[in-house]
This record gives C-alpha cells, structure tokens and sequence, in this order.
C-alpha cells in the first residue's frame, strides 16, 4: 500500500497536468475534478484545528485540513447553486432575453464548480444541503440582484479568505481559478442593477483589494440561507 506521501505526490502530479493542460472552462472542471478524485485518501494526514464557535459546532462536520477547506468551498458553490438554479427556474417578472441569458451562464459557472467539488472530494464530501430562500422574492428583480449581488461578495471574501488556510498549492491554484470567476459574476451582477457600476468600491479597501472573510464570518452569514446545520469547528485557522 502507497504511503501517504506518495499518495499526495502522484495526486499533485495528476492535478499538474490537468492545470496546464489547454482546455475550455467547463472541461477544465470536469477534468480536474477526475483528477482530484482522489483527495479522500489524504484526509485521514490533515491537521484538526478545533474552532469553537456558538451556532457552527453542531450539523454537518466539514472536516479538517485541505480536506475542510474544499468542503467549505463545496458548501458554497451549493448555496449558490441553488440560488440560481431557482432564479432561471422562475424568472423574475420582466426579466429581459439579454439578462436571462447572462443569469444562466452565471448558474451554470456555478452548478459547474459545484460538481466539481462533489467530484473532486468523493467520499469526503459532505451531503447535500437543503437552502432557505423564504426570504428572497424570486419575482422581483431588485430581491433577486441584491442577493446575488451578496452571494457573489460573500463567495468572493470567502475564497481570499480561506487562501491562506490551504496548504497544497494545487488546491491554492484551483482556488485562485474559481475566485476568479466569482469575481467577473460579481462586477456583471452590480452592472446589471447600475449599468457602468461594475467597478464600485464597495467591497473594495483603499488599496484597492477585495475584501477577505474568515470561514466562521462568511457561514454565519450563509447560514441565514440554509436548513441544514453547518459545522465548522474542526476548519483550521491558521
């Protein structure tokens, strides 16, 4: 039996030629994902780092290390998922051919990297999550922007946030890959509410950065959207 190290080395090295590989976005998620199959196999060599925090120490255990990090990220692409997969289902009254058809590419970016994290965890992956949306207005257009305008910050404070938690560089490059694309979600979203307002500052610090949430900031936030019961406690922190 190959010992843990020699697991993670050949998964990074499977991982280093899908990444460099010329591929269409799509292809790209369904390819790493296959590639990153095999990440369970090094959950059991993860750090635990205990985070007590009231209200996210009890549910679905996202467990601890890489491991944790990419099963917090997957609980997001879920969340955002949902939303717009319920947003295309039932359009907004008076919703526009032009925004119709920009909205579904942003649910299918994120059904996409949702399916990409259920791939790439396997059986490492925690369970579906049911989603609270009662308080969104799916037939108003200014209730379905504004939460997604806040979903879109939200996942993109989350991914800069958890970089620094992530301690294999492959995993740190997908990242950077998706948040990326968050990102152009989010500029496309504020356009649509404000046209030419894609480049507002109000998620952006004097230096010009975005902002960066920690797990613990960004599922207390989340968990106004979900049923299910997140814990976070054994995410690392540092």
């Amino acid at each position: 039996m190959k010992s843990l190290q020699e697991q993670e080395t050949e998964l990074l090295h499977q991982e280093s030629g899908i990444l460099t590989a010329k591929l269409q976005r799509r292809s790209f998620l369904q390819y790493a994902g296959a590639g990153m199959a095999g990440v369970a196999l090094i959950a059991a060599g993860c750090k635990k780092d205990h985070n007590n925090t009231p209200g996210l120490d009890t549910g679905v255990d996202l467990g601890s290390g890489d491991i944790g990090i990419l099963n917090y990220a997957y609980a997001l692409e879920q969340l955002e998922g949902a939303f717009y997969a319920a947003v295309i289902a039932s359009p907004y009254t008076g919703i526009s051919t032009a925004e119709l058809s920009l909205l579904t590419d942003i649910r299918d970016h994120e059904l996409a990297h949702r399916e990409f994290f259920k791939k790439a965890l396997g059986a490492g992956a925690i369970v579906g999550l049911d989603v609270n949306f009662s308080s969104i207005n799916f037939a108003d257009r200014t209730s379905v922007l504004t939460t997604a305008k806040a979903f879109e910050d939200l996942g993109v404070s989350a991914y800069n946030g958890a970089g620094k938690l992530i301690k294999t560089a492959k995993y740190l490059e997908v990242a950077g890959k998706i948040v990326s694309v968050e990102a152009r979600h989010a500029a496309l979203i504020r356009d649509l509410i404000s046209n030419g307002s894609f480049a507002d500052s109000t998620a952006v610090d004097a230096n010009g950065l975005d902002g960066a949430r920690t797990p613990i900031q960004v599922l207390t936030i989340a968990k106004a959207y979900l049923k299910t019961q997140i814990n976070a406690s054994n995410l690392p922190t540092s």
